[in-house]
């Protein structure tokens, strides 16, 4: 098995997505829609993707059925040069699916039934062999929702000198928080919470106060993602909000996850804190002007050149 750079643990699914057409009136029993389309995604997935596209050894870490879905993602992995050894398929399971609408301003809602659950599934014990990054990918959500699943995944990931890194959910079908992985939080070096994620989490309603409990409990650094509104930053190199880039979003399936994978990228090439989460918000700036969560970026020297040009456009308004 060749050496990675880094491992992705979580889901990965195919996302039905339908593009709302305005408002339609819902005693309708048919309704208008400007597109329907099936995508790959989930948040390990996603992740993946953009990080192999910009140039990283990267594996992925899921369990799926033995179905035409879990055909489609195995596809997927394959053409993105993703490692996909430790990919669990079995008979039986079914993989999940999650069903998705998009509003006119790229916001959505989605629905996941209880095939995300993925009750049979365990993640393996990790060969860490050189892997500089675990990222949980989807932390809260199956399979990382199981504590001693949680406990021996990260204990393993330290043991071996690996950076820690988690981008949560909120829970669907299993109820657990953060007083739950009370022990495991003090092993986690980078979180990623949503706003809402964020606010669910702590119980707190100001960023400030959001990132002081989960440094509190041993989080070392806290990346809060806030949509258009950028992200707030509270880590060891100092706390700091970065505005997002302006654009005209059209879906917003993935954008978190194209950020955190932005963010791994530089922190895999040796960046800054606020230089990580710049690079991350181009590649989820990428992502929110085309449809599903790999649409984004499509090779390092587009994010490359993007963040030079972004660069240079605030050294000119210095």
């Amino acid at each position: 098995m060749s050496r990675m750079e880094i491992t992705c643990i979580g889901q990965a699914l195919v996302d039905c997505i339908t593009r709302r057409m305005g408002e339609e009136d819902p005693s309708k029993r048919v309704h208008r829609a400007k597109s329907i389309s099936l995508s790959i995604g989930g948040d390990a997935v996603n992740e993946a993707t953009v990080l192999a596209r910009l140039g990283h050894r990267v594996r992925l870490v899921c369990g799926l059925g033995q179905d035409p879905a879990g055909d489609l993602i195995l596809d997927h992995v394959r053409r993105n040069g993703i490692d996909g050894s430790l990919i669990d398929r079995k008979a039986g399971r079914p993989t999940p699916l999650a069903n998705l609408l998009v509003n006119e301003d790229g916001s959505r809602v989605s629905f996941n039934d209880a095939s995300s659950l993925l009750e049979d599934y365990i993640p393996p014990v990790l060969s860490c062999d050189g892997t500089r990054i675990v990222s949980l990918a989807s932390l809260f959500r199956a399979p990382l929702d199981r504590r001693d699943t949680l406990l021996r995944l990260v204990k393993t990931a330290k043991e071996n000198g690996c950076l820690v890194c988690a981008d949560t959910k909120l829970p669907t079908f299993r109820n657990i928080g953060l007083s739950d992985i009370a022990d495991i939080l003090p092993m986690i070096d980078y979180i990623f919470p949503n706003d809402a994620e964020a606010a669910w989490l702590t119980g707190c309603g100001d960023y400030a106060d959001m990132s002081a409990r989960l440094r509190d409990a041993g989080v070392k650094n806290v990346i809060i993602k806030a949509g258009s509104d950028g992200c707030y930053v509270y880590g060891r190199e100092g706390h700091f909000h970065m505005e997002a880039l302006p654009v005209k979003a059209v879906d917003a399936t993935g954008a978190g996850d194209n950020f955190v994978a932005g963010f791994l990228s530089g922190l895999l090439r040796g960046f800054s804190l606020y230089d990580c989460c710049s690079y991350g918000s181009i590649c989820a700036a990428v992502c929110v002007q085309n449809i599903g969560a790999g649409g984004g970026v499509r090779s390092r020297e587009e994010a490359d050149e993007l963040a030079a040009r972004k660069a240079r456009l605030c050294s000119s308004h210095e």
